[in-house]
């Protein structure tokens, strides 16, 4: 079973935005963010999603990635 890895840091530093000015943009105290940004969350709301991508003029899969945890190699 695989796992969704957050890759907000890397969209913000694309868009050379720190976590300070996201965090008054979208209204999201800077330990949540950076929670976020660390991947140290187990959940998010759709509202907090979309004011981050409205903010940092993305879509939610260059946030969000689903990640393999084992992936079968071929046995030939």
């Amino acid at each position: 079973m695989g796992k969704i890895v957050l890759r907000l840091d890397r969209v913000m530093a694309d868009r050379k935005m720190s976590l300070r000015e996201l965090s008054e943009i979208v209204g999201v105290s800077n330990v949540n963010l950076s929670k976020m940004k660390t991947g140290k969350i187990s959940a998010i709301r759709f509202s907090t999603l979309e004011a981050i991508c409205e903010a940092l003029h993305c879509q939610p899969g260059d946030i969000l990635e689903y990640q393999v945890d084992n992936p079968k190699q071929d046995e030939h």
